[in-house]
């Protein structure tokens, strides 16, 4: 996992917080973003090895952002994998359209279910 980038793209302090920790303890690089445009900005800039992506945010949700991402040549192929408090099933299916790595609810899983979904795709 050593020399390994993630950002995570979300508006929920306690729960960056909670997840930059884990991500650090195993040897990750952790970028943060509060919203969608900030984040485009930091995927763009940094090109990521994954990014955790909430859909409910302001300034620009996380669809929006996907979106955006992959117009960029590097972001097409981006790895992101949303997790989000959003049930639905339509923006569920857009998300596999736009390539998304999976959608976890986050009331769902545990933080430990998180980390370990995110080693699996870190490894592909």
């Amino acid at each position: 996992m050593e020399n390994k980038k993630i950002l995570i793209i979300d508006d929920e302090p306690v729960l960056v917080k909670a997840l930059r920790e884990s991500f650090e303890r195993d040897g990750l690089e952790v970028l943060e973003a509060e919203n969608g445009k900030n984040g485009l900005d930091a995927a763009l800039l940094n090109h990521p090895d994954l990014i955790l992506l909430d859909i409910i945010m302001p300034v620009m949700d996380g669809m929006e952002m996907l979106k955006k991402l992959r117009e960029d040549i590097w972001g097409k192929t981006a790895k992101v994998l949303i997790l989000t408090n959003l049930s639905n099933g339509e923006k569920e299916a857009v998300a596999k359209t736009l390539d998304s790595y999976g959608y976890l609810i986050k009331t769902d899983f545990k933080i430990d279910d998180i980390i370990d979904q995110v080693k699996k795709i870190l490894k592909k």
